[in-house]
């Protein structure tokens, strides 16, 4: 079922939920654009949204996570988690303006499944996205499983307090760290403790690897954790070692959260995240009207000469904004 390339929103959903390799990727440029397209779409994929399973890959530049990614489309291809072969893979670039199916070139390995009709791999940025990727990506994951697609695979390109938050608002999320990573400081300024569900020591055939594990095991032991204690899984992704022991850990995470029903919590927790940001955005879009017709200026004069701080203005303007708050 071949579609128009102005085709609506519905029509690009049946199109591409019989294959159609054009409409899907239609639809996820639909959403990083933003406005009116985006908002038709994610009614769409909201109304429609099935069951897929996402899996956050994050860790600093350089500590293989393509390479790890592309290891597993290949067990997800193989011992898929809900009895389908099909996977899909967002490959997260904030400051990028990659669109269609454009891969950064440190993802080049994934073209081993380039051809693959099963393997679904997409990179994707910011755009003009209401409340920016925090909000894209889930909406972007929301299409995927309207299609039917069943593991979605969210890779980000560092470890940036958006990557992070990106890497977060996953079903189950993984830390990448090589041997002789940094210290616990480090670690903890960059929330990786907090959102980790799996630390991978990846080039763990390198010198230090014991040592990192050592290092990661004594944070786990300083921190707070909830009923899921993170395991640390070796791995060389070049050579696949250890992505088999991987894929078996996240499917016992994935378990573990069914069986103790925080699955669906999790992910009625990460919506109304998700709707906080989109409230932050729609005030912050009214703010920007209002400052570019000229509506502060009365404010601005009274602060100007002394008359009025500016945490008085703020609340002035927030009553007339909100007067039932």
């Amino acid at each position: 079922m071949a579609v128009h390339r102005n085709a609506d929103p519905a029509s690009l959903f049946d199109a591409a939920r019989t294959g159609d390799r054009v409409a899907l990727p239609r639809l996820l440029s639909l959403v990083e654009r933003g406005g009116d397209g985006a908002r038709g779409v994610a009614e769409i994929a909201y109304r429609s949204a099935g069951e897929a399973y996402s899996i956050g890959i994050t860790g600093a530049p350089g500590a293989g996570k393509s390479t790890l990614t592309d290891q597993l489309i290949t067990r997800a291809r193989t011992r898929g988690l809900s009895g389908s072969d099909q996977v899909a893979v967002l490959a997260v670039d904030p400051s990028s303006p990659f669109s269609g199916g454009a891969i950064l070139g440190d993802r080049v390995r994934m073209q081993n499944h380039a051809l693959d009709d099963k393997v679904f791999i997409r990179s994707m940025a910011t755009r003009g996205h209401l409340g920016g990727l925090a909000v894209a990506v889930p909406d972007a994951v929301r299409v995927l499983s309207a299609v039917g697609v069943p593991v979605v695979l969210v890779e980000t390109v560092g470890v940036g307090q958006q990557e992070v938050a990106v890497a977060a608002a996953t079903d189950t999320t993984i830390v990448v760290v090589n041997p002789g990573w940094g210290d616990a400081i480090q670690a903890n300024k960059a929330g990786l403790l907090e959102i980790a569900d799996l630390f991978v020591i990846n080039k763990a055939d390198r010198p230090g690897a014991r040592e990192t594990r050592r290092d990661l095991e004594l944070m786990l032991e300083l921190t707070q954790l909830g009923d899921w204690r993170p395991m640390i899984i070796d791995t060389v992704a070049s050579s696949g070692d250890g992505v088999d022991e991987l894929w078996t850990a996240i499917s016992d995470h994935r378990d573990h959260l069914i069986a103790n029903g925080n699955l669906e919590r999790f992910r009625r927790e990460r919506l109304a995240r998700e709707f906080h940001q989109i409230l932050l955005a729609r005030v912050e879009q009214q703010l920007d009207a209002l400052l570019a017709a000229d509506r502060f200026a009365p404010l601005v004069a009274d602060m100007s000469n002394g008359t009025l701080d500016p945490y008085e203005a703020a609340d002035q303007l927030l009553a007339g904004l909100f007067p039932d708050v």
